[in-house]
């Protein structure tokens, strides 16, 4: 019995053309920097790093689906790729803010460490 192939150029131009808006609206965003995004914190970050963090991860997490084949695949697969992804990215994410506050907060407070970066 014959295998029959489908056509996958409608899936490829779909998944080309959504990363490819969320890339531009990462460069727009990221040549722009709207004010009231730049301007306006949340969790000691402005809003506009949160939007470059979360489209990035949207980004990373449609091209797994997609290229690693994983709509396919059974939920618990999935989900053992998945979430120790989703908790080394929130992970990490806790700590650059930590130690990106300390390390501001060390700069800014002290008279003996200077800004030469």
């Amino acid at each position: 019995m014959a295998h029959s192939h489908e056509s996958n150029t409608k899936r490829i131009w779909t998944v080309f053309g959504l990363l490819s808006v969320i890339t531009i609206v990462e460069v727009i965003l990221g040549i722009q920097k709207p004010a009231f995004l730049h301007e306006t914190n949340l969790f000691q970050m402005n809003l506009l790093n949160w939007i470059f963090i979360i489209l990035t991860i949207v980004k990373a997490y449609y091209i797994m689906w997609a290229f690693m084949h994983l709509e396919g695949e059974k939920s618990s697969l999935r989900w053992s790729i998945v979430a120790p992804l989703v908790f080394l990215i929130i992970y990490l994410v806790f700590i650059l803010l930590i130690e990106g506050n300390y390390v501001f907060d060390v700069f800014q407070a002290s008279h003996n460490y200077k800004w030469i970066f």
